[in-house]
Parts: C-alpha cells; structure tokens; sequence
C-alpha cells in the first residue's frame, strides 16, 4: 500500500506541477489481477482499485495498518463501476454486484474477498475505507435504490445527478460517506461555485471517460487556486482547506467519498466567486 502524507495549505502553495501530482493524484489504482491502494493521513482515508481475474483478491495489509485484520478498525464501501458482474465475500457470505451497484461492509469483519465472475472479462471494482468505532451491518444497494438529487442546468453546464449511496438516508456506516455524480451530455462543470469543508476531507474517482477525455480538477485555498489534469479512473485527493471543482472535456462521472468530523452532507462553507483567484 502506497501512503500519502498531509500537507499545510502554506507549503502547498509553493509546489509546482510535478509535486502537487505526486502528492494528490492516484494515477494506476486500476491493473487487471491487481488489488492496489493508497493510504492518506487526510482522515485515514484509504482508496483502492481492484480488477480480480483468476483469483479473488483478499482485502488485506497487515504491514500498512499493523492490525490482525484490514476492518478491525475500519469500515468500506465497495463499489462494481465496470460493466462486468462481480462478486464480494464477507466471512463466508457472497454479494453479487453489478454495474454500479455499492457494498458497504462493516468493522469487525475478518474475511473479505473479490472476485469476477467471469475471469475472462474481469471486473473493475473501486474501493474506500475510513477509520470506525461502531459496528454496521454489511449492506448492499444498487444505483436505482439510491436517493438521487438533481442539481444545475444546461445553461451552467453543469447539469447533474447525485446518487447518494452511503448516508445517513442510504447505507448506514460510522463515518464514511460516499455517492456518485453523473453529468449529463454536454456538461462538463461539477461544484461550480465551489465549497470547502474544513471538517472533512474528499477523494474523488474520475471515471467513464474515453482514453482522450480529460478533467481538469481545481484545488487549493479558494484565493489561490492550482489544477491538476485527471485520466480516466485516476483519483484526485483533496484537503479539508481546499475547493474540489472540475470541468472536463466532455462530460464524465465520478464518485466522491468523505471522512472526518461530521456525518452530514451539508456542512460545506460556500465560496464567494467573487474571493476565487
């Protein structure tokens, strides 16, 4: 497991290109065989990619977290973003998932294992886990069971639905939280005008995008902007002082998850375009 260490807005604004991509950009989470993943200090935040061929892929890292187990402590969701069906197993019990189908599983649970099933056409599966101190139940929810919320328009380009996934109106966790965001054609604008909430911090996964479509994510303190240019499923980490904006393109989706202070959707300090520089 690859760790990423947190970073003062301060010295943040002396880093060049190079550096503000080597310390928030996750480029190669997705190798076919492969369960990778990265362990950030913002809020103990860990993503991971996994695309199971042959074998299941075992959720396990003793030396990164010197625990007996990966959910001792901790807490996931578990989300198929690929077309292929897959499948997820919890101390002995099988979930199948399909094209964007999430499963949360709770702390305390000892055996985890993914697979596709079909080796020959593997599927692709995103993974985020956060710090917990009570026990949910494992759960499961498809993309037409989530609550959706319709925000922006055509003339903004930034019409859009959010699919809330895990939340305090969806799967219950301790404190993950994680949705996805779908633009529709012609849209290429997400949180614009940005936010900022200091209490949380955010991953967000940019994926369903052709090999030449890029994102354009922005970050840093709203009065001092940078960006970072974002592949198809590459993972952008951002900050609790920093925007998390982008405007790709052509339009995309992505999936967004929070850990930290609160457990609300709504905490966020709106930003004034007028103070965006």
């Amino acid at each position: 497991m690859q760790v990423r260490y947190a970073t003062n807005p301060r010295d943040f604004n002396q880093y060049d290109n190079e550096r503000i991509r080597e310390d928030f950009l996750i480029e190669n989470l997705f190798v076919r065989g492969e369960l990778n993943m990265v362990y950030s200090h913002y809020d103990r935040l860990i993503v991971g990619g996994a695309i199971p061929t042959s074998t299941p892929l075992k959720l396990d890292d003793p030396e990164t977290l010197k625990t007996e187990f990966f959910l001792e402590r901790r807490e996931i969701g578990i989300i198929n973003i690929s077309d292929q069906t897959g499948k997820v197993t919890v101390d002995g019990e099988t979930y199948e998932l399909n094209k964007r189908d999430c499963l949360y599983v709770g702390k305390g649970k000892e055996n985890v294992t993914i697979e596709s099933a079909d080796a020959s056409a593997p599927a692709s599966f995103y993974l985020v886990s956060a710090t917990a101190h009570k026990e949910y139940p494992v759960q499961k929810l498809t993309r037409e069971e989530t609550v959706e919320t319709h925000l922006g328009s055509d003339a903004e380009s930034n019409n859009r639905v959010i699919c809330k996934y895990i939340h305090e109106d969806g799967l219950k966790s301790c404190q993950l939280m994680l949705g996805m965001t779908f633009l529709a054609p012609n849209n290429m604008w997400n949180t614009m005008p940005p936010h900022v909430h200091d209490r949380r911090m955010e991953a967000y996964l940019y994926f369903d995008m052709d090999e030449s479509s890029k994102v354009f994510h922005f970050m840093g303190e709203p009065n001092n902007t940078r960006n970072i240019v974002v592949r198809n499923q590459q993972v952008v980490l951002s900050p609790p002082w920093s925007i998390h904006s982008g405007v790709g393109t052509s339009n995309y989706t992505f999936i967004w998850a929070m850990a930290g202070e609160n457990y609300t959707f709504t905490d966020m300090d709106h930003v004034d375009m007028e103070d965006m520089k």
